[in-house]
């Protein structure tokens, strides 16, 4: 039978596994169909979604706190979607898929849809159709979509753009707790997450965190800090209640719209820059050699020609 956009619509409504995984395909991969399905896809169903981004450095555990959430809100038969994002392979280009294969046992789950991408060697923890991949997920019946990003410095603030609610995942011992906070992250999490709270220094870095969120919110997000221990299954539902808190309080204060306003912003650039790519790339190969001088001055001098900038 002959797989169109059409077809692969009304299997997504169906939630229809092969469907989604290949309408999926086709938006990762900025196929020509993907737009016809991104424009086809039920606008209205991403309301009823709550988009949870996890972030936090390598090692924090974010895999095993995902793979907990999920069989939390699988209890209160919800049917859950999960982009995990991973770094991009130097070789094949496609996701290492560590984050599927620690998910494994959910995969098989006909309410769970997990889907590895790459980040494609963006500086940004997320591909520019990671939000078209959610509102797959959010047509296809999910009423929780998780974005989990990989660790990589600065980069996890792309997930602030597209998640209604960001949880920040630390864990004592890594050295990295201080960074975040350098970083920015602390001000853009809604929830911080100290997660093995098995080990030393666990304590003392709640009640760090609890007086830099004191000391930071004001004017920012009002965060709260959750100890668990994701191995252990500990302080699971405890999380799952405060996220369950801080959405309902997201929604009815409106700062869930405004936030979905700027997540929409941020994708139409994304969007925008990756469409404008091959025509730029053509257009380098094309003209004079590049290969030498301020590549700043060089990429200005490509767009006055080309008429994108005055």
């Amino acid at each position: 039978m002959l797989v169109t956009p059409d077809t692969l619509l009304d299997g997504i409504a169906q939630g229809d596994q092969r469907s989604i995984a290949r309408a999926i395909s086709l938006i990762e991969n900025h196929a020509p169909q993907a737009d016809a399905i991104l424009a086809g896809l039920d606008s209205a169903a991403l309301d009823q979604v709550l988009v949870l981004g996890i972030t936090g450095p390598p090692g924090a555990g974010k895999s095993t706190l995902t793979n907990r959430l999920i069989s939390h809100f699988l209890g209160r038969g919800e049917r859950i979607g999960v982009i995990a994002v991973d770094p991009t392979s130097s070789i094949s280009g496609g996701a290492l898929l560590g984050d599927r294969i620690r998910m494994m046992e959910h995969a098989v789950n006909p309410k769970v849809i997990v889907r590895s991408m790459a980040t494609r060697g963006r500086l940004g923890g997320l591909c520019s159709a990671t939000g078209g991949v959610a509102r797959v997920m959010a047509a296809a019946g999910c009423r929780l979509v998780i974005i989990e990003t990989v660790g990589v410095g600065q980069a996890e603030m792309d997930i602030v753009s597209l998640a209604d609610l960001t949880l920040l995942v630390l864990a004592p011992g890594l050295g990295d707790d201080i960074q975040a906070m350098k970083a920015g992250l602390l001000e853009v999490a809604d929830i911080l997450v100290v997660n093995k709270m098995d080990l030393p220094g666990a304590e003392a870095l709640a009640l760090d965190l609890e007086m830099a969120a004191r000391t930071r919110g004001v004017g920012r997000r009002s965060s709260v800090v959750i100890a668990i221990s994701a191995t252990e299954n500990q302080g699971i539902a405890e999380l799952g209640e405060a996220i369950g808190h801080k959405a309902q309080g997201l929604c009815q204060s409106g700062e869930q719209e405004k936030r979905r306003r700027s997540a929409m912003q941020t994708e139409v650039v994304d969007w925008a820059l990756e469409l404008l790519r091959p025509r730029l790339a053509k257009a380098v190969q094309a003209g004079e050699d590049l290969s030498f001088g301020d590549p700043r001055q060089r990429a200005r001098e490509l767009l006055l020609r080309m008429g994108f900038i005055d």
